[in-house]
């Protein structure tokens, strides 16, 4: 195989071509590979000490953008399992039809995708059904720790409800329902909890809108008394500040969670949003 190839000369050239060389762990754990950080954060939480995890998307980077060197290919081939989202990296996807079929779990064909949105791990309990099915895959690789795993997921998942309790509980008293966001990322989360996503742009970042659809909202936002336009953590906020002082307005960071800040988790990250989503939609 090509990237095997590469792989391959990479390692044995290191010294000559300055490629980094994948070492695996050497100490009985699973070796796991996650696309982006959710994925990563649910193996970890469910394998505990008993993995060792590899995030392929590096802290601050847009995962949507992300080339794999190397290593990291040497690390897909390695590994005794790859989480992935089909759709949402393609370059992960194309690493990932590489390998043997019972190594890999495309966690969209489990977590009913609304078309091509693929930021499905937005609505906890979507993700708690994620984190089951990555236990059993982690108990079909280590059959002798499968009851850690699954206790751990117990945990996590309940976890995850008492999240979503929080966001029922959180949003659903508020003087407002329409959150208005630069990209088309958060129609999981707002389809949750009774709110209407009003993206700028669409599914992807990159994009960039046009005048009429940049006032069209605008103008929808002013009517409905929108207080607060959204942007991303890693994206300029410059269209959201636009925007918001078009109509008087403020630009604030709802996060995506495609990566974290460091000591910052999936959890805490989520309750973050809740705490902007309810000063932005005026909740009691």
């Amino acid at each position: 195989m090509r990237w095997r190839a590469t792989a391959v000369l990479c390692a044995a050239l290191v010294s000559l071509a300055g490629c980094a060389v994948h070492e695996q762990p050497d100490d009985g754990r699973l070796r796991v590979v996650a696309g982006f950080y959710p994925l990563q954060f649910v193996a970890e939480e469910i394998g505990g000490d008993r993995v060792a995890v590899e995030n392929l998307t590096r802290a601050g980077a847009e995962p949507h953008d992300l080339e794999l060197q190397p290593s990291q290919l040497a690390a897909l081939e390695d590994a005794d399992l790859v989480l992935y989202l089909r759709g949402f990296q393609p370059a992960v996807d194309e690493g990932a039809d590489l390998q043997q079929k019972a190594r890999t779990f495309d966690v969209s064909t489990v977590a009913s995708l609304h078309g091509a949105d693929p930021h499905v791990w937005l609505d906890p309990t979507r993700l708690a059904t994620i984190a089951g099915r990555v236990a059993d895959r982690l108990a079909e690789a280590d059959p002798a720790h499968a009851g850690e795993f699954r206790q751990r997921a117990a945990g996590l998942d309940a976890e995850l409800r008492e999240l979503d309790g929080e966001y029922r509980r959180g949003l659903a008293d508020c003087a407002r329902h329409d959150v208005v966001t630069s990209h088309e990322a958060f129609g999981y989360l707002t389809a949750r909890y009774g709110l209407t996503q009003v993206p700028v742009t669409g599914l992807n970042p990159d994009e960039e809108p046009g005048p009429q659809r940049v006032r069209d909202v605008a103008r929808l936002a002013k009517e409905r008394g929108v207080t607060t336009i959204f942007f991303e953590s890693l994206v300029s906020p410059k269209l959201s500040e636009t925007v918001a002082r078009e109509i008087g307005a403020r630009a604030a960071v709802l996060d995506p969670i495609e990566g974290v800040e460091d000591g910052e988790t999936y959890i805490t990250t989520m309750r973050t949003n809740l705490a902007a989503l309810r000063a932005a939609l005026g909740c009691g």
